[in-house]
């Protein structure tokens, strides 16, 4: 597949989807990790009842674990390379597999029969409450209200295809308008907004190589570009440049409680995998970019952010670096993994974050362990070992 694309893990988070693989287990990770006195090896059993399920894959399947005892509730075959994302509601997953997104009812622990066809399904985004699912090979936007996933059937929804097929993401705002990435297999140029019934009322083509996108407070909404971002806010594209020639921003997540978008950064673009030490830090109302040096390198997977807006940053150091998104300081490290480090292959397993409320979820392949983590007091929950390495993880988010 082509290794120059690249994707995100989100707040949350929206991805993309190369064609069905076999996965390998994540090179080069150490054997050590921080605290393993709650650790619990479980076997796979039959399903019982789950709180705020988890969902994380491994090659061929999927695994339901419990949000607070991170207890094994049921593995489901599922051959592929799989992806996971929140719904949006309270029992939900989407599920990109090779034929489409599928919808995952968490809760129950079953597949059900909703899905929406199409080749490489790619990033999903939660917004407004509206959930909305880009496909790269046709193009097609599908706009849902995840709520409307418990009756069991498709729901009803807005839709829109791209002028031309491509690896791209899309994001419906509170008034209806929806903004979508332009252009094609070869070359992504920037983004358009449309209004409800489809019109197109804006577009910027200032955003080169254009992947990824995050909300931040107020409805800013930032695109990534290999020059920097582009925000669209209250009817207006800003472009933000980066203070380098090449310096792309391809993943970020954001938080309603904050203006600043936490983003990667990386600067090398003939690298075949660039393992970049600084994120950006985009403040959306004063338009200004400010680059802070972890010390460490990280991957796609590692960024999220925490409960009060904290920007937070999963290294291959094996901690969680807590970035104030306002004055871009480090205010702790809270080790988690051992040290690691990012495969060559984007579908490799490598330890990922997931953030829900409080709690970071922290996954490590190479001990096929996964660590629940208080974000605010830095101490270990619990852990818990599986009976294979996980590659992707998420689980169920309502309210968005």
């Amino acid at each position: 597949m082509n290794k120059s694309i690249r994707c995100r893990a989100l707040t949350g988070t929206v991805l993309a989807l190369a064609t069905a693989t076999v996965l390998t287990a994540c090179g080069g990770e150490s054997a050590s990790s921080a605290d393993t006195e709650s650790d619990k090896t479980v076997d796979a059993t039959p399903a019982v009842a789950v709180k705020e399920p988890l969902v994380a894959t491994f090659d061929g399947g999927l695994y339901i674990l419990d949000g607070e005892s991170l207890k094994l509730a049921k593995t489901i075959d599922l051959p592929g390379f799989n992806r996971v994302n929140p719904a949006g509601d309270k029992d939900h997953v989407m599920v990109s597999t090779d034929s489409g997104f599928r919808v995952l009812d968490a809760t129950d622990q079953a597949l059900t029969d909703i899905e929406y066809k199409g080749a490489k399904p790619g990033h999903v985004v939660r917004h407004a409450a509206k959930t909305v699912l880009f496909t790269d090979g046709t193009g097609e936007v599908n706009v849902f209200d995840p709520i409307a996933l418990s009756s069991g059937k498709k729901p009803s929804g807005r839709t829109y295809t791209s002028a031309e097929a491509h690896h791209g993401v899309a994001i419906e705002l509170a008034d209806g308008k929806l903004v979508s990435t332009l252009g094609t297999e070869e070359k992504r140029t920037g983004a358009l907004v449309l209004d409800r019934n489809n019109k197109e009322i804006a577009r910027s083509e200032d955003c080169p190589g254009v992947h990824g996108e995050a909300a931040a407070q107020n409805e800013a909404v930032g695109v990534g570009c290999e020059d920097g971002i582009l925000i669209y806010k209250d009817g207006t594209f800003t472009k933000i440049d980066s203070p380098d020639g090449y310096g792309r921003i391809g993943n970020q997540s954001g938080s309603d409680t904050s203006p600043v978008l936490l983003g990667d950064y990386k600067t090398d673009p003939d690298a075949e995998l660039e393992r970049p030490t600084r994120v950006s830090l985009i403040d959306t109302e004063k338009k200004k970019l400010r680059l802070v040096d972890l010390g460490t390198s990280y991957s796609f997977r590692s960024l999220a952010r925490g409960p009060h807006g904290e920007a937070l940053v999963l290294g291959t150091d094996g901690a969680i670096h807590v970035i104030d998104p306002d004055t871009g300081k480090i205010k702790k490290k809270i080790p988690v993994v051992g040290d690691w480090q990012e495969p060559l292959d984007w579908q490799q397993a490598r330890p990922t974050l997931f953030v829900r409320g409080h709690v970071a979820y922290v996954s490590e392949p190479g001990k096929k362990t996964l660590h629940a983590i208080d974000v605010e007091t830095g101490k270990k929950i619990t852990s818990v070992t599986l009976p294979k390495s996980t590659n992707e993880l998420s689980g169920v988010v309502a309210g968005h």
